[in-house]
C-alpha cells in the first residue's frame, strides 16, 4: 500500500486507490483483468474482506466488472470515469482549500499562480 496515504484512510478505500492508479497508468487498459481479492489480500496483508469491499467499490462505480466464474475487469471508459471524479474531488479538496489559506495570507491570485508555477518547475527538475 502507498505509505503517504493517512492511516485514518480506510484500508479498503486504500485498495480502490491503488486499482485506480493502476488503471491510471496504463498497467490495466480496458476489458483487462484485474488481480482477485484473494491475490491482493495476500499481496497487501489484508482481510479478504476487506480487499472485496474496495473492489465491490469501483463495481459500484462504475470501474470495474465481474465475470461471472472469471473474475474482475476493467470497464471501457474507466479510466476517463476516474480522471473526471478525481478531478471532481481535485477540486473540492485541494483548490478550495488553498484559496481559503490563499486569503488567509493575503495572497493575490497572481501570487498564488506564481506559487503554483514554481512548484511545477521545482517537481520537473
Amino acid at each position: 500500500m502507498r505509505d503517504e496515504i493517512s492511516n485514518a484512510v480506510p484500508i479498503y478505500l486504500k485498495v480502490a486507490e491503488k486499482i485506480e492508479d493502476a488503471i491510471l497508468s496504463g498497467a490495466f487498459p480496458e476489458d483487462t483483468q484485474v488481480p482477485s481479492t484473494t491475490e491482493i489480500s495476500i499481496h497487501d496483508k489484508i482481510n479478504p474482506a476487506t480487499a472485496l469491499k474496495g473492489v465491490n467499490l469501483l463495481v459500484e462505480n462504475g470501474v470495474l466488472y465481474k465475470k461471472r466464474g472469471v473474475g474482475m475487469f476493467v470497464s471501457p471508459g474507466a479510466a476517463e470515469k476516474i480522471k473526471q471524479r478525481r478531478k471532481e474531488e481535485f477540486s473540492k479538496n485541494y483548490i478550495r482549500d488553498l484559496i481559503l489559506e490563499a486569503q488567509k495570507l493575503s495572497l493575490t491570485k497572481e501570487e498564488v499562480i506564481s506559487l503554483i508555477e514554481r512548484g511545477y518547475e521545482n517537481e520537473n527538475h
